[in-house]
């Protein structure tokens, strides 16, 4: 069951406004940004942001009020947008929408995600395959790395650096993308921990 009662995706104040002037300068009243994830590329989640009439609008999308702005957010994606956050891009290339999203896409075994990657070895050394080769390419489009620090019988624990330290959001982060991985991919896992200490990082996320 869908939770519509939080809000699904925050947008930052600049971002709005960027957004809002856009859409005046559409001269079609009433439009509502869409948002939904349309696939995987090499860095993660790929998005779609496009401006949508009020007939666009599916009976099932979620829409949320941003201050003014209506955000139609497609169903399906409603999973792996919760918790993110549509920004400016500060690179300096000029104005751009960026999603700082804490979710990442999960690696399973079966119908070829894997790749050719193969597991072996002991369960520790299966693991930090999964994190240097899958995991962590993966949060690294958000600064992030994620580090095995010890296995205990069925329990993983597992170090946050970069950008997952200190973000608010790295529990979602491990729960809905980390920890799934593992679990889907490494059967001897039945639970992973985050260890890390959390107090010496930053919020990268909402910086």
């Amino acid at each position: 069951m869908t939770d519509t009662t939080t809000t699904i995706v925050e947008i930052t104040d600049t971002a709005r406004d960027q957004i809002i002037a856009l859409r005046e300068g559409e001269g079609i009243p009433d439009l509502h940004l869409g948002l939904r994830i349309t696939g995987v590329g090499p860095q993660g989640f790929v998005y779609e942001t496009s401006f949508l009439r009020a007939d666009d609008i599916s009976s099932s999308d979620i829409v949320e009020d941003h201050g003014g702005l209506p955000v139609a957010i497609s169903l399906d994606s409603v999973e792996n947008l919760r918790g993110a956050v549509l920004d400016l891009s500060g690179d300096g290339a000029g104005p751009g929408l960026v999603m700082r999203n804490p979710n990442v896409p999960s690696p399973t075994i079966g119908g070829g995600d894997l790749g050719d990657l193969e597991l072996t070895g002991t369960t520790e050394e299966k693991i930090r395959t999964l994190l240097d080769e899958r995991i962590n390419p993966a949060i690294a489009s958000h600064g992030g790395v994620a580090n095995l620090i010890r296995v205990e019988g069925e329990i993983a624990q597992l170090e946050l650096g970069g950008g997952c330290q200190g973000c608010g959001l790295a529990a979602v982060t491990l729960r809905q993308g980390i920890e799934r991985a593992i679990l889907d991919a490494i059967p001897e896992i039945t639970e992973v921990v985050d260890v890390t200490d959390h107090s010496m990082g930053t919020n990268p996320f909402y910086a």
